[in-house]
């Protein structure tokens, strides 16, 4: 049981990894949770980065999530100490949701993080493979049809306990994709806001940093016709 809570912990620290806001941090010097959307995600990475940057951070992501739980496992093995509430090869199922909070809530960053959606994917391959690569394959077709990333993260999502049924996964399985559907949908209830309001941004497209707004003063007009500036050059 001992090495059940350390496998726990670690999946935790592991989920932790801020790896967003190292990588805007090493790259542009920039806090990436005062930019964009404020998520340390690869999404607002991408809009407030660059390509490359988040590409690395969509997959290292999706590995700290992967690895713990991999390792989990392998080492359960249908360990009769292993067996919480009747339910065989939970120390995995377990390992994922805490890799899952571990990414929004980084003990490194006071308890921020992004939205788990690379990272759920993660544990979600190490769980099972296949149902890994459909989840994968539901979200590139969403996001394909709608070009916005939260719709194809929230919508593959809670397809997530229906493809572990489907694959005859163990029950903690199952359970677990319920955990992260509702965790999930959660993370990103200011995205379903900006859905319902009309004003979530695509992918490519860059929300605006806070403090900005379209209705910025203007400069003020002269008598003779000419705009005066009301601030110094940058």
């Amino acid at each position: 049981m001992a090495t059940f809570i350390l496998m726990i912990a670690i999946a935790f620290v592991a989920g932790s990894i801020p790896t967003g806001y190292w990588v805007a941090k090493a790259v542009k010097g920039i806090d990436i949770r005062e930019h964009g959307s404020k998520s340390t995600g690869a999404t607002n990475v991408l809009r407030c980065v660059g390509k490359g940057p988040a590409l690395f951070v969509f997959l290292f992501d999706i590995f700290k999530g992967y690895a713990p739980v991999a390792a989990a496992v392998y080492l359960d093995g249908g360990r009769a100490d292993w067996t919480i509430f009747g339910l065989a090869h939970t120390c995995a199922p377990l390992c994922a949701v805490a890799a899952l909070v571990g990414h929004s809530k980084s003990i490194f960053l006071g308890f921020q993080g992004g939205k788990s959606a690379a990272t759920g994917l993660g544990t979600v391959t190490a769980l099972n493979p296949l149902v890994g690569g459909v989840l994968f394959a539901t979200w590139l077709l969403i996001l394909g049809i709608t070009k916005i990333v939260s719709v194809a993260s929230i919508g593959a999502v809670w397809m997530l306990p229906v493809y572990f049924w489907l694959f005859h996964d163990p029950a903690a399985h199952i359970a677990y994709g319920f955990t992260a559907l509702v965790y999930v949908t959660w993370r990103h209830k200011a995205n379903i806001k900006r859905l319902m309001e009309g004003t979530e941004p695509k992918i490519g497209q860059k929300p605006k940093d806070p403090g900005t707004s379209n209705n910025a003063p203007k400069a003020e007009t002269s008598e003779s016709g000419k705009g005066t500036e009301t601030g110094s050059r940058a």
